[in-house]
């Protein structure tokens, strides 16, 4: 801040109303992390028509690490190439980032979490690309490099497989229920879910519009599927990404920060070693 009075860190929630003030802070960056596993959404997207000062994240490129079984289909990246993704959007020490997607921060919620895990101040802004009516601008952004350093991932926020194999924490799965039930699997190798995680779709955090439901509704949903108030806890989806979403729903809720299944069952299901459960039970 230019009055050299630190800013408060935000949650890891905003709204449409909140951002404009927010803006007028110089440590502030808009980030957009539109994109779609169909190719639909993406930079192009982007250069279409983006919020004012926004710069492009690509999810699959610079949010992960190359797929591979051992680690899933998006792995978190080393620290050193993410920290160069950082700087190149102009991310420094202590910028402030809000970043965006355009439907209900599916996409853009894998990095407020990688943010925040790293101990950088970071939001999702609820409701997306719509939840601030303004003129779009058009075309890249150019930004003066940041020195965010790199960032070692903390242990205590993300979870093995292992982890997850031992019983010791509330394993929740993200994915919706039909790929959980095993009815469906469009991707992975073994359709079900982890034995003993329940079903709390990462859907059900918002509203029709894409918007987070507000926070003692969100604890009312995570209290009533058994989420404790003070346990470990695990989430994990398909391959790292949606399973974040419920990381910063309970985290706005007041839950303790629970941890992040890297791999999820993208990892799970390509280890013939693991086991499977089907049906709606854990």
């Amino acid at each position: 801040m230019t009055s050299g009075v630190a800013a408060v860190p935000l949650p890891p929630l905003i709204d449409g109303e909140q951002l404009p003030a927010l803006l007028e802070r110089p440590d502030v960056r808009l980030l957009d992390v539109r994109w779609a596993l169909d190719g639909s959404k993406g930079e192009h997207t982007y250069l279409e028509g983006h919020l004012p000062g926004a710069v492009y994240i690509d999810l699959p490129t610079q949010l992960a690490a190359l797929a591979r079984p051992a680690a899933g289909r998006h792995p978190l990246p080393e620290p050193e190439d993410f920290a160069a993704v950082l700087r190149a959007a102009g991310i420094s020490t202590h910028t402030t980032v809000i970043a965006y997607d355009d439907t209900d921060g599916s996409q853009a919620a894998r990095l407020v979490w990688m943010l925040r895990a790293l101990g950088q101040d970071a939001a999702l802004l609820s409701g997306g690309l719509a939840a601030w009516d303004v003129p779009l601008e058009t075309g890249p952004v150019q930004v003066e490099p940041g020195d965010v350093p790199a960032r070692a991932w903390p242990a205590e926020r993300i979870a093995s497989a292992d982890d997850v194999a031992a019983g010791k924490a509330l394993v929740i799965d993200a994915r919706a229920p039909e790929r959980y039930r095993g009815e469906s699997e469009p991707m992975d190798p073994r359709a079900g879910h982890v034995p003993g995680a329940i079903n709390l779709p990462f859907t059900g955090n918002t509203d029709e519009q894409g918007r987070f439901w507000p926070a003692p509704r969100l604890r009312e949903r995570f209290i009533a599927a058994g989420v404790p108030e003070d346990g470990d806890v695990i989430v994990y989806c398909g391959s790292g990404v949606t399973a974040t979403h419920n990381l910063l729903a309970l985290e706005a809720a007041g839950f303790p920060p629970p941890r992040l299944f890297p791999g999820s069952w993208s990892q799970w299901s390509a280890d013939p070693d693991r086991p499977v459960a089907t049906g709606p039970n854990p």
